[in-house]
């Protein structure tokens, strides 16, 4: 299999389904920086951490590629008229969701209370799943333009969601792990 088509050369590109788009679509945007995540992801995971953040971070790369087979699915092609799926695209179910959850119950049961916001660094580390939390957002957030344009599952609105709260939660546990300073936002009087 090549790795170049020469069929994007003109500026566009085809979604699950046939369909061409320009590369600048905000559906190429969604699931672009879903790919862009999965990276800092990944960064994340290659550093020395704890195993069990180590298993949920592959779980979660996992996930994301789901995440963007369905942002990459042109929705009229992914359904026959009779509301039978075309394309057997995987989805992001309850138990995803949960998971993150659950994680993020864990890891904050083992936690200082929250009384200000933290500043993102202390260690690369950390630093790096805050890059990480980031990116999630604005994945999330283009996914809700998206959404407005063209409805998708919302159940991937949530994971990311979630996820840009799980990463919040790993890195004041990783902050932890590390003994790294964590620093509180404290505004200034006026």
């Amino acid at each position: 299999m090549k790795i170049y088509t020469k069929t994007g050369d003109k500026g566009t590109t085809a979604l699950f389904g046939g369909t061409r788009v320009p590369k600048h679509h905000i559906r190429i945007e969604s699931y672009g920086t879903v790919d862009e995540l999965n990276s800092y992801i990944g960064l994340i995971r290659d550093q020395e951490i704890d195993p069990r953040s180590h298993e949920i971070l592959i779980h979660v790369q996992d996930r994301l590629f789901t995440v963007g087979a369905i942002l990459a699915t042109d929705p009229e092609k992914a359904m026959l008229k009779s509301g039978k799926e075309r394309l057997n695209i995987p989805k992001v179910d309850e138990e995803d969701i949960q998971l993150l959850e659950t994680e993020m119950d864990k890891m904050n049961d083992s936690l200082p209370p929250m009384t200000h916001f933290v500043l993102p660094g202390g260690h690369t580390t950390v630093s790096y799943c805050h890059i990480a939390r980031c990116v999630c957002r604005r994945a999330e957030r283009l996914a809700t333009l998206l959404h407005e344009q063209e409805p998708t599952d919302e159940r991937v609105l949530m994971y990311l969601n979630r996820l840009s709260d799980y990463l919040f939660v790993l890195a004041r546990k990783l902050s932890q792990d590390l003994q790294a300073n964590e620093i509180k936002w404290v505004p200034k009087k006026l």
